[in-house]
C-alpha cells in the first residue's frame, strides 16, 4: 500500500498514449524518403521513450544507443517532424482503463498533471486529439524546461506550480526515466505493466508498484496522508 499522494503526474507515451502506430509510420516514412530500409514495428517499440529527436537518431542508426552521422540526422530529423506533426494522433489510441481511471481519479479529488518528454509541439495536440488535455491542472513537455526526465526537473516544478509537496506526489509511469526522475524528485512511483521502457520489464527497476491498468491506482493507496 502506498500513501495517498494530493498530486499524481502521469507520463505520456507507453503510459496514457498507445503512440507507437503513428511513431513507427513516421519513422519509416522518414527512412523511405533517404533511401533506407524501414524498421519493424517491434524494433521501434524498444527505442520509444526518450522524445522524438532521440527515437529519430536511433531509427538512423538502427540500434537503441546508436548515433547517426550529423548529416544523415539534419537530413531525416526534419522529415520525421513534419510527418509526425501531420500523424500526431492519426492512429494513437489511449490505452484500456486510462479515460475511466482518470474519471475515477477526478472524482476522488486527486489534482492530475501530465509530464513526458515529448516537445509540447506533438504533445498538447496529442493530449487534445485524445480528449484528455483538459483533464490535467498542469502539462509539462520536453521542452518546457532546460531538462528532462530522467532528471527529477519537470517533477519538482509541477509540485512547486501546484504547490503541492513531492513527498505529496506520485509519479505513473512506464520507463526508467520515469522511475529514476521521481526517485529523484521524492516521489512515490507506480508503473504501467505494458508500457514500452525499451522492451525490458519494469519490475526491474524497482518501482513502488506495478498495475495493469490506471483504473487500479486508486486501490493501491492508503487514507494516511
Amino acid at each position: 500500500m502506498l500513501k495517498k499522494p494530493e498530486l499524481i503526474l502521469i507520463d505520456v507515451d507507453g503510459t496514457l498514449v498507445d503512440s507507437l502506430p503513428d511513431l513507427a509510420h513516421c519513422v519509416n516514412a522518414m527512412l523511405l524518403k533517404l533511401g533506407m530500409e524501414k524498421h519493424p514495428e517491434g524494433r521501434i517499440r524498444k527505442w520509444v521513450g526518450n522524445g522524438v529527436e532521440r527515437l529519430t537518431r536511433r531509427a538512423l542508426a538502427g540500434q537503441l544507443d546508436g548515433e547517426p552521422d550529423d548529416e544523415l540526422f539534419c537530413k531525416g530529423y526534419p522529415l520525421f517532424l513534419d510527418c509526425y506533426a501531420e500523424n500526431t494522433s492519426r492512429h494513437s489510441t489511449l490505452y484500456p482503463g486510462v479515460r475511466a481511471g482518470i474519471d475515477k481519479l477526478q472524482s476522488l479529488g486527486f489534482t492530475l498533471g501530465s509530464v513526458t518528454n515529448k516537445i509540447s509541439r506533438f504533445t498538447i495536440p496529442l493530449l487534445r486529439g485524445l480528449g484528455v488535455y483538459d483533464d490535467f491542472e498542469i502539462v509539462i513537455a520536453g521542452d518546457t524546461l532546460e531538462k528532462q526526465k530522467p532528471d527529477p526537473a519537470p517533477l519538482l516544478y509541477a509540485a512547486q506550480q501546484t504547490g503541492i509537496d513531492p513527498e505529496n506526489c506520485l509519479m505513473v509511469g512506464d520507463s526508467i526515466s520515469d522511475v529514476k526522475a521521481a526517485r529523484a524528485a521524492g516521489f512515490q512511483i507506480v508503473c504501467m505493466s505494458y508500457g514500452y521502457n525499451h522492451g525490458n520489464d519494469i519490475r526491474q527497476t524497482s518501482p513502488d508498484a506495478v498495475i495493469d491498468s490506471l483504473e487500479h491506482l486508486d486501490t493501491l493507496f492508503t487514507e494516511a496522508v
